[in-house]
């Protein structure tokens, strides 16, 4: 097509109205054209350019610059091969120290057979956007760092619900690594239905407001599949008011409550301590105020049974008094037992000799008989100190209690062990009874409590055990107990091997 004049006086003015240096340069790197703002940056008239190689006018005008001139580098031979656009980014330091960036972009012309006739090279100063650049990169370096070393687990999703983002805190909590975050969604980190409930209230302008989940107890799933119990807050992210991701940060609640759960049994400990003492010092008055009295009945009531004979009347009546009235010294003897002010008679014994003992002091062995007895005890001794005729009591009224509970049929089982790490032995008595009623658990070791019937005990026995082991320094307590029965925990501080104790190998 064949331009008028006219046409070619309004090309030229476009080109030379732009607002960025632009040369045009045929494919031998010669130049046939600059526009004006280009003839100004370097002082020079068009005739001084026109008919020059740009690798010419740059190291005249630009000798204290370094630009990619080479075949293999430069940007001009790479349009011509290509015939695409091509750019290169420079930082350019000027004679006066400053620094400046520069982006030359390369545009090819295209002649009627495809092949590049001319190429557009244009300056442009993009230093203005570079600086903005790394302004809100060093911002964003920083945000970044801040969610790395954050102690919290923070996680961020898109609106499809693919993880974007996961903090180191949070790749040790889920237990996933950041870097396959791509194959994750969010649902993967929550029980089935969770994640939908809690994106139910992110949309609930009721709760935190919209888009805003207050701080909320919930359970996640780790990679392994363990519920870890946390509390958690979270966001919807918006863009142009439509949701475009949402983030949440967590809280691992474990440590919390285990701290929380142990405090919990300090104060349950304490408390039964202090309650159990108060009892000690009424059952101690009780027991001396009602001991007088008793034994006059029992003296008198002796001298009357040698004076009356055996055929009288009233022999019969008398015999039933003083039962009773044994049966009350026995319940005072108990009482002054457990109200006991007296340091226990301690020495340092094997733990596997208490229950061998224990076992060879009850008499009536017909207790037994449709028990199976089993003994695990510890291949290696464990010594405790303490008052080894106390605690074989402890462990006789565990016995008599399991074969009541297992009504005389079952499986009694005696097992040792010891945790070296924290010097404790400890010593279970199981049974394979019914179990002890969930509302009865916090009360078995009160004085008096008990669910035998009337005349067939009385409810002196565990809380006896308790102010027994107190006296030991150890703690006894209901370690399991359901349908399948009941565990009852001796602890007991370790003590160390006698000197004077020798172990014979035969063999």
């Amino acid at each position: 097509m064949v331009l008028i004049e006219k046409d070619i006086d309004w090309r030229l003015r476009v080109f030379d109205s732009m607002s960025f240096p632009t040369l045009i340069l045929r494919p031998d790197k010669t130049i046939i054209a600059a526009n004006e703002i280009f003839l100004k940056q370097i002082n020079a008239k068009l005739p001084g350019v026109v008919g020059r190689t740009c690798k010419e006018i740059f190291r005249r005008h630009f000798s204290y610059l370094y630009f990619p001139c080479s075949e293999k580098e430069c940007p001009l031979t790479k349009t011509i091969s290509l015939k695409t656009a091509q750019s290169v980014l420079m930082k350019i330091k000027d004679p006066d120290g400053s620094e400046r960036w520069e982006d030359r972009v390369f545009s090819p012309i295209l002649g009627d057979d495809g092949e590049v006739k001319y190429v557009i090279e244009s300056f442009r100063d993009v230093t203005r956007i570079k600086t903005l650049e790394k302004m809100y990169s060093g911002v964003w370096e920083l945000i970044d760092k801040v969610v790395q070393s954050s102690v919290q687990a923070i996680i961020a999703a898109d609106r499809s619900g693919t993880i974007i983002l996961m903090n180191h805190a949070a790749e040790e909590l889920f237990e996933y690594s950041a870097e396959n975050t791509t194959k994750l969604n969010i649902e993967d980190f929550y029980p089935q239905g969770v994640a939908r409930e809690i994106m139910k209230k992110l949309r609930d302008e009721n709760l935190g407001g919209r888009g805003k989940l207050p701080l909320t107890n919930v359970h996640i799933v780790t990679k392994s599949g363990v519920e870890v119990p946390v509390e958690m807050t979270a966001a919807i992210i918006y863009e142009d008011k439509k949701e475009a991701a949402t983030a949440a940060i967590f809280n691992d609640l474990r440590e919390k409550q285990a701290v929380e759960k142990k405090l919990m049994e300090t104060q349950s400990q304490l408390i039964q301590s202090e309650k159990m003492a108060s009892l000690g010092r009424l059952a101690a008055g009780v027991a001396h105020e009602i001991n007088n009295p008793l034994t006059s009945i029992l003296l008198y009531g002796n001298l009357m049974q040698e004076k009356l004979e055996k055929d009288h009347p009233l022999r019969k009546h008398l015999d039933y008094v003083l039962e009773d009235a044994g049966r009350c010294k026995e319940i005072v003897k108990n009482l002054l037992a457990y109200s006991r002010q007296t340091n226990p008679s301690k020495k340092v014994f094997q733990l596997n000799t208490l229950v061998e003992e224990s076992l060879r002091l009850i008499h009536d062995q017909k207790l037994f008989m449709n028990v199976t007895v089993v003994k695990e005890l510890s291949e290696r001794p464990i010594f405790i100190n303490a008052d080894m005729n106390q605690l074989c009591q402890i462990v006789i009224n565990l016995i008599i209690n399991a074969l009541d509970a297992m009504e005389g049929t079952g499986t009694l089982t005696f097992r040792v062990y010891q945790d070296e790490a924290r010097e404790k032995a400890f010593l279970e008595v199981v049974d394979t009874g019914s179990g002890i009623p969930e509302e009865h658990i916090s009360k078995v070791f009160d004085p008096f409590f008990t669910t035998k019937e009337l005349g067939k005990g009385t409810g002196l026995g565990l809380s006896m055990a308790y102010g027994i082991m107190e006296e030991n320094q150890g703690r006894i307590s209901v370690k399991t107990t359901g349908p399948e029965g009941t565990s009852i925990m001796l602890e007991l501080p370790s003590a160390q091997m006698p000197k004077d104790v020798l172990f014979l190998s035969i063999g």
